[in-house]
């Protein structure tokens, strides 16, 4: 059952999670331990049961940005093994967590003895691909403040109310520089949305922080919701009962 904390496991039917299940082992996720880097080929899956991957663009002038996050809702790793390609972008552990990991020759060989597995994995890429668009989309267009409430949101659909974060990774993942997240934390705090010691934020005032988001946390909710199943689309998706 421990493997079923995903989600993507959950949904495998119980003769494929039993032809997973001897390949798959449980580990502990490190926060900064790099999971894979750009353009270089996956060898392990990763399905977390909690904590968050960041896949990150990195640019040569030293700056990085983060396209999309990987929670219990998804797994890394699924479509570079299927076609054995290498990851387009470099995949780092942002808040640590247990996570369910098989090798990517096992996975790819239960996938194409299924059907119904096959099809759920490439759902979740293509939600994984939506999401990475909006992200784009929000960066182009978003004020640093909707940006970071956006980004708290979605952090406490994966993980709840309290994160493990410095305001410097914020910054890099958003792209911005630290002295703009510390002006946004600082307001958001005095507001009584957040509080903010020592790398450590608690989410204090959800309904607010969802206000103040852009509509992007939104959208990436109703995206999984389409992939998935509708019964989603009122309890949008991930952790209910601390973040809504």
């Amino acid at each position: 059952m421990l493997h079923s904390k995903n989600r993507i496991l959950s949904r495998a039917s119980p003769v494929d999670l039993e032809d997973l299940r001897p390949h798959l082992r449980v580990i502990e996720m490190q926060r900064g331990k790099v999971v894979a880097e750009s353009r270089a080929r996956v060898n392990q899956v990763y399905f977390p049961h909690g904590g968050i991957l960041s896949s990150v663009v990195e640019l040569e002038d030293g700056w990085a940005i983060e396209s999309g996050m990987i929670g219990n809702d998804g797994a890394f790793g699924a479509a570079q093994a299927l076609d054995s390609k290498a990851s387009l972008h470099k995949v780092v552990v942002q808040v640590s967590g247990l996570a369910s990991v098989m090798d990517a020759e096992h996975l790819k060989a239960v996938a194409l003895s299924s059907p119904d597995l096959l099809a759920l994995l490439i759902k979740y890429e293509q939600f994984f691909l939506a999401q990475v668009q909006q992200t784009t989309a929000c960066n182009a267009v978003h004020t640093v403040e909707q940006r970071t409430c956006k980004w708290l949101v979605r952090m406490c659909d994966l993980v709840g109310t309290e994160l493990q974060v410095t305001q410097e990774f914020l910054a890099q993942m958003m792209g911005v520089r630290r002295t703009s997240v510390t002006s946004v934390a600082s307001q958001l705090q005095k507001e009584g949305l957040i509080s903010y010691s020592r790398g450590n934020i608690s989410i204090l005032d959800m309904a607010l922080l969802q206000r103040r988001a852009c509509e992007c946390h939104r959208t990436v909710r109703e995206l999984y919701a389409a992939e998935f199943d509708a019964t989603e689309r009122t309890a949008l998706p991930f952790r209910p009962s601390t973040c809504r």
